[in-house]
Protein backbone atom coordinates (compact mmCIF):
# COMPACT_ATOMS: atom_id res chain seq x y z
CA UNK A 1 0.00 0.00 0.00
CA UNK A 2 2.91 2.35 0.74
CA UNK A 3 4.32 1.74 -2.75
CA UNK A 4 1.01 2.62 -4.41
CA UNK A 5 0.66 5.72 -2.23
CA UNK A 6 4.18 6.86 -3.11
CA UNK A 7 3.59 6.32 -6.84
CA UNK A 8 0.35 8.32 -6.73
CA UNK A 9 2.08 10.97 -4.63
CA UNK A 10 4.83 11.36 -7.23
CA UNK A 11 2.36 11.59 -10.11
CA UNK A 12 0.12 14.10 -8.32
CA UNK A 13 2.82 16.63 -7.48
CA UNK A 14 5.30 14.97 -5.14
CA UNK A 15 7.97 14.85 -7.81
CA UNK A 16 7.62 18.56 -8.48
CA UNK A 17 7.67 19.33 -4.76
CA UNK A 18 10.83 17.33 -4.17
CA UNK A 19 12.46 18.89 -7.24
CA UNK A 20 11.74 22.35 -5.82
CA UNK A 21 13.30 21.32 -2.49
CA UNK A 22 16.40 19.99 -4.26
CA UNK A 23 16.80 23.17 -6.33
CA UNK A 24 16.31 25.42 -3.28
CA UNK A 25 18.84 23.28 -1.40
CA UNK A 26 21.34 23.62 -4.22
CA UNK A 27 20.89 27.40 -4.26
CA UNK A 28 21.28 27.53 -0.48
CA UNK A 29 24.57 25.65 -0.71
CA UNK A 30 26.15 28.38 -2.83
CA UNK A 31 27.40 30.10 0.31
CA UNK A 32 29.18 28.37 3.15
CA UNK A 33 26.69 29.76 5.65
CA UNK A 34 23.78 28.30 3.69
CA UNK A 35 25.10 24.74 3.53
CA UNK A 36 23.24 23.49 6.65
CA UNK A 37 20.02 24.96 5.28
CA UNK A 38 20.68 23.36 1.89
CA UNK A 39 21.22 19.98 3.51
CA UNK A 40 17.96 20.37 5.45
CA UNK A 41 16.15 21.18 2.20
CA UNK A 42 17.65 18.08 0.57
CA UNK A 43 16.40 15.94 3.48
CA UNK A 44 12.96 17.47 3.01
CA UNK A 45 13.19 16.75 -0.72
CA UNK A 46 14.05 13.12 0.00
CA UNK A 47 11.03 12.87 2.30
CA UNK A 48 8.84 14.53 -0.34
CA UNK A 49 9.85 11.84 -2.86
CA UNK A 50 8.34 9.00 -0.83
CA UNK A 51 6.50 10.10 2.33
CA UNK A 52 4.28 7.03 2.68
CA UNK A 53 5.68 4.51 5.12
CA UNK A 54 7.98 7.00 6.85
CA UNK A 55 7.62 8.58 10.26
CA UNK A 56 8.72 12.05 11.27
CA UNK A 57 9.87 12.35 14.86
CA UNK A 58 12.25 14.27 17.06
CA UNK A 59 15.82 13.05 16.86
CA UNK A 60 16.54 10.65 19.71
CA UNK A 61 19.90 12.29 20.37
CA UNK A 62 18.17 15.66 20.62
CA UNK A 63 20.69 17.47 18.47
CA UNK A 64 21.90 19.73 21.24
CA UNK A 65 22.05 23.47 21.33
CA UNK A 66 23.59 23.78 17.85
CA UNK A 67 20.52 22.23 16.27
CA UNK A 68 18.31 24.49 18.36
CA UNK A 69 20.21 27.53 17.07
CA UNK A 70 19.81 26.31 13.48
CA UNK A 71 16.07 25.72 14.03
CA UNK A 72 15.67 29.26 15.38
CA UNK A 73 17.62 30.66 12.42
CA UNK A 74 15.45 28.56 10.10
CA UNK A 75 12.30 30.14 11.53
CA UNK A 76 13.73 33.67 11.64
CA UNK A 77 14.85 33.46 8.00
CA UNK A 78 11.29 32.78 6.92
CA UNK A 79 11.53 29.09 6.05
CA UNK A 80 8.57 28.42 8.37
CA UNK A 81 6.41 29.44 5.41
CA UNK A 82 7.06 26.00 3.91
CA UNK A 83 5.29 24.45 6.89
CA UNK A 84 2.40 26.86 6.43
CA UNK A 85 2.02 25.90 2.76
CA UNK A 86 2.06 22.18 3.60
CA UNK A 87 -0.50 22.72 6.37
CA UNK A 88 -2.75 24.60 3.92
CA UNK A 89 -2.52 21.82 1.34
CA UNK A 90 -3.08 19.24 4.08
CA UNK A 91 -6.34 20.94 4.99
CA UNK A 92 -7.27 21.26 1.33
CA UNK A 93 -6.68 17.57 0.65
CA UNK A 94 -8.54 16.48 3.79
CA UNK A 95 -11.76 18.05 2.51
CA UNK A 96 -12.42 14.94 0.43
CA UNK A 97 -12.30 11.37 1.64
CA UNK A 98 -10.03 10.34 -1.24
CA UNK A 99 -7.51 13.08 -0.44
CA UNK A 100 -7.14 12.32 3.27
CA UNK A 101 -3.99 10.16 2.89
CA UNK A 102 -2.33 12.91 0.85
CA UNK A 103 -3.44 15.53 3.37
CA UNK A 104 -1.84 13.50 6.15
CA UNK A 105 1.39 13.37 4.17
CA UNK A 106 1.31 17.16 3.81
CA UNK A 107 0.86 17.45 7.58
CA UNK A 108 3.88 15.16 8.00
CA UNK A 109 5.92 17.38 5.68
CA UNK A 110 4.70 20.48 7.56
CA UNK A 111 5.89 18.99 10.84
CA UNK A 112 9.29 18.17 9.34
CA UNK A 113 9.69 21.55 7.63
CA UNK A 114 8.93 23.51 10.79
CA UNK A 115 11.97 22.24 12.69
CA UNK A 116 14.09 20.30 10.17
CA UNK A 117 17.26 20.20 12.26
CA UNK A 118 15.58 18.62 15.30
CA UNK A 119 13.47 16.16 13.31
CA UNK A 120 14.35 13.03 11.46
CA UNK A 121 12.40 10.98 8.97
CA UNK A 122 12.71 7.24 8.87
Amino acid sequence: MNFLGNVLWLILGGLLTSLMYFIAGLLSCITIIGIPFGLALWRMGALALAPFGKKVELSPEGGGCVMLVFDVLWILCGWWEIALVHAFFGLLFCVTVVGIPFGLMHFRLAKFSLLPFSMRAG
